[in-house]
């Protein structure tokens, strides 16, 4: 029986799952790898605990892994995918694919077939494919400058809010909430943190932002509809960029920003579908690792 390994490289969390040619045997998870942002030695370090736990999981010896594949933001460059696939045979003597993140994700969602995938997590990024096997993408272009909608966007937009807040003479939950997050007191303490060199992870505030926005608080409702909105802005440039006829586009979702709030899936959907009304976007959020482990089960 063949044993296949497929992985999920984010930016805060990376996810391994191990199956044979029909299930799913056992999953891991383990921190971020991202080259640019952990480094080197953190992606090893990551990257060797999932496969290892994974594999125990499954009961499975790393050597019986017929094919992996990881897909993870940045494998587009062959320096980079070359570096992680070295990697991975260090404790993973495999066949081993190397590709994006947004190759698994869209892969995850459509297989083969047409559709676009949006994907909002540490980072974000439209990507998708038509009728005619082209491909094109929105966004992605890192978290200094781009990346809307994602959780760093959210965390690094949410606090921008509250210091506007505060110049407005006006008090949040949401100003609390972040306060605790970072462990400050006062405005003085969060300009400070959130100045720092280098900057701090503002990911970590989007579960405080999320619980504002949940009680209502109308500061981070905006921050949280803001991301709903850039994140179908995403979607509907590829469909424009791609798609000549833009009628019953498939789109899917995939994140933690999407699977956690409820508020940007309706925002998305709803903002998508004010210009493409038949647009056909699932409800459900996609597991990019298990476009990881169909690509592995995939012949070369």
């Amino acid at each position: 029986m063949s044993i296949y390994l497929g992985i999920d490289g984010g930016g805060s969390k990376t996810t391994c799952v191990v199956g044979d040619e029909t299930s799913v045997l056992a999953t891991a998870t383990a921190g971020g790898m991202n080259l640019v942002r952990s480094g080197e030695a953190q992606a090893r370090t990551n990257l060797h605990e999932v496969i290892r736990q994974a594999c125990a999981a499954a009961k499975v010896d790393p050597s019986q892994i017929t094919r992996a594949c990881l897909g993870t933001t940045g494998a587009g460059r062959p320096e980079a995918a070359e570096l992680l696939r070295k990697i991975v045979r260090e404790v993973l003597p495999a066949e081993i694919k190397v590709v994006g993140d947004t190759v698994i994700a869209l892969h995850a969602a459509f297989e083969n077939g047409v559709g676009i995938v949006v994907i909002a997590g540490t980072g974000s990024i439209a990507y998708g494919r038509n009728q005619d096997g082209q491909t094109g993408r929105a966004g992605g272009w890192g978290y200094a400058i781009s990346d809307e909608g994602s959780g760093q966007w959210i965390g690094r937009t949410a606090v921008s809010a509250v210091f506007r807040a505060h110049d407005e003479g006006e008090s949040s939950r949401l100003f609390r909430l972040v306060c605790n997050a970072w462990g400050v007191n006062g405005i003085d303490e969060m300009v400070r943190v959130a100045n720092a060199v280098p900057p701090p992870d503002f990911f970590a505030l989007v579960p405080s932002v999320l619980e504002a926005a949940d009680a209502g608080d109308a500061l981070a409702r905006s921050v949280i509809t803001q991301a709903g909105t850039e994140l179908a802005t995403l979607a509907k440039i590829v469909i424009r960029r791609i798609f000549e006829t833009q009628a019953n586009v498939p789109l899917a979702m995939s994140g933690g920003v999407f699977r956690n709030s409820a508020l940007v899936r309706q925002v998305f959907y709803n903002s998508v579908r004010s210009e493409h009304p038949d647009a056909k976007i699932s409800s459900s959020v996609i597991d990019p690792v298990k476009g990881a482990l169909a690509l592995a089960r995939a012949q070369s």
